[in-house]
């Protein structure tokens, strides 16, 4: 199936085949670098035109100064997989799941997303994890080729080091699928994002269903996983993903030297680092920092680790993801706005930096020749309102 993709070029989608003409107009336009009082047309869903004034011409949509924004851009959801297995070991049919997974997408304003799926597997033990990104990834393909999404979506592959399979299911992926992202996770007990046994125990019960001894028995089996499969593994999914053309993420690194091997590695931007020391040596290294938008609303991390926010305080956040929370990603680039006090700087958090980091150079502004996609938002009681969603010019929510 996959051999009927034309052209490898990541930023050619096959998610829509109609293309729309659009004018809001009234409506205060969030630029790359200043808000102004304008209007926005889009022809053949392309971006033809924006004008400084608040005239509002025949057939265009008078916005009554809404805010207008770049359609969002999201880099890591685990969305998808709640949709595909909407309670542990329950497997939800794939293509409805699919469908419903893109819409509810499309109403919190996400125009372009980067599907996350798992690959590397556990075939042993009550933590055990199967296969399944090759079978969903053709689904995804197939859907979008023909037509049944309303926003963009690429493949993000998370390579998971502490597997069995990890390589194998990676080969299973050409550049005709154009995967995006290739991110490094290494989940061994005791380090990275579970540094915190007890945090890690609460996790894995609830989500597994685990007893102690099972829990046990989990964490000894990881730790053997990493000792026999960690180094070849980590070298060959950097290796696989350079093949496939992939952006490498990194994973939860924690010490300036998980930021080296990163850097070593032709990292492109760090997702959910843990610590100021790791955030700090990823803006050395000129690595973006991507943090959790949930993180951010709440005011920490659910695994105490550092806090969005402070990083945001110091300079150090580049991108936010909605992680867990579609809804969450609209809202995070508001409460960015109230730290920097500067609405176009947040707004790129969740529009042009994450573009540019995934290498797409059509997107995440407001700019005369970028794709149009476009939002319409009015502010109630500091909270962001999407009264519109256009993908390509097209009204999607």
């Amino acid at each position: 199936m996959n051999s009927s993709f034309p052209s490898p070029s990541l930023a050619q989608t096959h998610d829509s085949h109609m293309s729309g003409n659009l004018t809001l107009a009234n409506a205060e336009l969030v630029l790359p670098d200043r808000v102004i009082v304008g209007s926005i047309t889009t022809e053949q869903g392309i971006i033809a035109e924006i004008k400084e004034g608040d005239h509002v011409s025949a057939g265009a949509i008078d916005c009554a100064r809404d805010l207008v924004l770049p359609g969002l851009v999201e880099l890591h959801t685990d969305n998808v997989e709640r949709h595909i297995e909407p309670r542990p070991e329950v497997d939800w049919p794939h293509l409805p799941a699919l469908i419903a997974h893109d819409a509810e997408l499309a109403s919190t304003g996400i125009t372009t997303v980067f599907d996350a799926m798992r690959v590397g597997s556990i075939h042993s033990g009550k933590g055990r994890y199967t296969d399944y990104a090759r079978t969903l990834a053709n689904e995804l393909l197939a859907a979008r080729e023909a037509g049944y999404f309303k926003i963009s979506h690429f493949l993000h592959l998370r390579a998971e080091i502490c597997s069995e399979t990890l390589l194998d299911e990676l080969a299973a992926f050409g550049t005709e699928d154009r995967v995006g992202i290739v991110s490094l996770m290494d989940h061994t007990p005791g380090q990275r994002q579970f540094r915190d046994m007890e945090a890690l125990k609460t996790y894995v019960s609830k989500r597994r269903g685990l007893n102690d001894a099972q829990f046990a028995s989990h964490v000894e089996n990881l730790y053997a996983l990493q000792e026999r499969y960690g180094a070849k593994h980590e070298v060959g999914a950097v290796k696989e993903a350079r093949r496939l053309g992939s952006v490498i993420a990194s994973h939860d690194d924690t010490t300036a030297e998980h930021v080296a091997t990163s850097a070593r590695n032709g990292v492109g931007f760090a997702e959910f680092p843990t610590t100021f020391e790791a955030a700090e040596a990823c803006l050395a290294n000129g690595i973006s920092v991507m943090m959790g938008a949930p993180n951010l609303m709440r005011g920490g991390s659910h695994s105490g680790n550092v806090a969005a926010e402070e990083l945001a305080k110091l300079d150090l956040l580049d991108i936010i993801s909605s992680d867990y929370i579609p809804s969450a990603l609209l809202l995070s680039a508001f409460r960015l706005a109230e730290i920097w006090d500067d609405l176009p700087r947040a707004v790129a958090t969740v529009t042009s930096n994450p573009a540019k980091a995934a290498r797409l150079t059509d997107r995440g502004a407001l700019t005369a020749g970028m794709r149009g996609d476009v939002l319409r938002v009015r502010k109630m009681e500091q909270l962001p309102l999407l009264r519109g969603v256009w993908s390509e010019g097209n009204k999607i929510g």
